[in-house]
């Protein structure tokens, strides 16, 4: 049997915001999001999303008295812990991860039942397999198979206050970035991974760009780092295409959030956006 390499396409981002969901959904409104309701994993954990148009950004935690569920996930810090990679087949991708052996935990499927915009009501179902832990350290790598694509993205949860339309960089940093991107080499191929002036590597992931970076680069793009590194590979920051950055501007202003503009950007840091640090740009 021929075993494909998988192809590198942003699916979502995972915010880990543990006990925080009420703080983290309230402070990502005032960002200017629309988000969904809140769902219920069949494995006991819970979100809001942001949906774009090709991607979608997750706030992941649970309620009061469910901590003890999916305990792996709060392992790992607040902010920015989950980079999600698109799949048709997770079983297709899990016998490759195994050939690589950089396999982890068989493929698992669980839901959230979710009530559309139009009043109906259906369960959104999912099947994901995930890279070695061992690999990804301070969070988790992994594809996901949509099974109900239509379950998540609606367009009417894709207008946003801020005009965002899709993320298009999702940022690692680390002393050592060539070695963050190993595993990356390792799954999709060396030939994905470019080496870039500012000693960055890239890799290239739908409408998406996935950068591992010096604390250096990632300090002077995104106002700062989270206050918590401490040297080792971590999930730190994302860039988001906006329509218009006015519209950033004004839903931070209505939401007084901090941030600082630029020609062509508006930041906010790591501390104002639950240790994810986030750059809006056209």
């Amino acid at each position: 049997m021929t075993i494909s390499v998988p192809v590198p396409r942003l699916d979502h981002v995972v915010i880990n915001v543990a006990s925080q969901l009420d703080d983290a959904s309230a402070l990502f409104c005032r960002l200017g999001f629309q988000l969904t309701e809140r769902g219920h994993h069949s494995l006991g954990s819970s979100n809001h999303l942001a949906i774009f148009g090709d991607n979608y950004l997750e706030l992941l935690g649970f309620e009061a008295g469910r901590g003890n569920l999916r305990q792996d996930l709060w392992q790992s810090p607040i902010g920015l812990s989950g980079l999600v990679w698109k799949t048709e087949d997770a079983d297709a991708v899990w016998r490759y991860l195994e050939s690589q052996d950089i396999d982890g935990d068989l493929p698992a499927s669980f839901f959230r039942p979710v009530t559309l915009p139009d009043g109906t009501e259906q369960d959104a179902r999912f099947r994901t397999v995930r890279l070695r832990p061992s690999l990804v350290p301070n969070g988790r790598s992994f594809f996901c198979q949509h099974d109900t694509p239509d379950s998540v993205w609606q367009d009417a949860w894709r207008v946003h206050p801020n005009g965002v339309s899709d993320i298009v960089e999702f940022v690692v940093v680390a002393q050592d970035p060539a070695a963050a991107a190993q595993p990356y080499s390792r799954l999709f191929g060396a030939d994905k991974l470019t080496a870039c002036q500012e000693g960055a590597f890239v890799l290239k992931a739908g409408m998406a760009t996935v950068r591992f970076a010096s604390a250096e680069y990632v300090t002077q793009r995104f106002a700062g780092l989270p206050i918590d590194y401490d040297g080792s590979a971590r999930m730190a920051g994302l860039s988001l295409r906006t329509t218009d950055l006015r519209k950033v501007k004004a839903s931070l202003l209505l939401g007084d959030v901090p941030f600082r503009e630029e020609a062509s950007a508006i930041i906010v840091g790591a501390e104002q956006a639950f240790g994810v640090a986030l750059r809006f740009q056209l």
